[in-house]
């Protein structure tokens, strides 16, 4: 089954804020997440979606491409949302987990294809962001075959505990999926990369300028 998290939108992506008033970074979110839904929709081969979450406009999205939603009342994090709905997916006999975050508006079908291609019957799939340091997807074959730990950094502890368990661990670069959107550095790379995703063509809009990006560096 995948999984795709979804956070309050209405408070999100809180690192943008030295670009992006409030209402800027909802608006971006939710294009975001629009791009990923519905690249996994147009996912002939798609197995089961799951849309971990208890936002108003997540739950829109997930009636209009008649995605499951597995309610996130609680709103307990990424991290803690997932852990649920892996126990939900176990209670199913779901035989697998691929979690996909939502912001990551280039992703392509053809890369979610790579990725249950790769898959070993039992193991591990880890996709990197595009810095090394976070998981922008994760394949877990059986579905609880390790728990995850979301954050800045969660790549390199999610190699050791898949490697860990002495199942085959494989790790896969996809170009659109390596593209995660959260601080001031990555809108930048999302506005100069090749595509017209509602994202992209979102931010155009805005005309951020060069100097407004080179004034608020992230490099943590």
């Amino acid at each position: 089954m995948i999984l795709v998290p979804i956070k309050n939108t209405a408070f999100a992506k809180q690192r943008l804020a030295s670009i992006l008033d409030q209402p800027a970074r909802t608006e971006l979110a939710q294009a975001m997440l629009t791009d990923v839904l519905t690249s996994i929709h147009s996912w002939k081969n798609r197995p089961k979606v799951g849309i971990v979450t208890s936002d108003p406009y997540a739950l829109k999205l997930a009636a209009e491409c008649q995605f499951e939603v597995i309610l996130d009342s609680e709103n307990p994090g990424e991290t803690g949302a997932i852990e649920m709905a892996t126990r939900v997916c176990v209670e199913r006999g779901e035989d697998s987990t691929l979690v996909i975050p939502a912001d990551i508006p280039l992703i392509e079908p053809w890369e979610l294809e790579e990725i249950y291609k790769h898959a070993p019957v039992e193991g591990t799939v880890l996709v990197p962001a595009g810095d090394g340091r976070g998981t922008n997807a994760v394949l877990r074959r059986p579905a609880d075959l390790f728990p995850l730990q979301f954050g800045n950094d969660s790549f390199k502890p999610h190699r050791v505990a898949a490697q860990a368990i002495g199942k085959p661990c494989v790790i896969l670069n996809l170009p659109g999926i390596a593209v995660d959107v959260d601080n001031p550095p990555d809108l930048r790379q999302l506005l100069s990369l090749p595509g017209k995703t509602r994202a992209q063509l979102l931010a155009r809009n805005w005309n951020i300028s060069e100097q407004a990006f080179a004034a608020n560096p992230e490099t943590t």
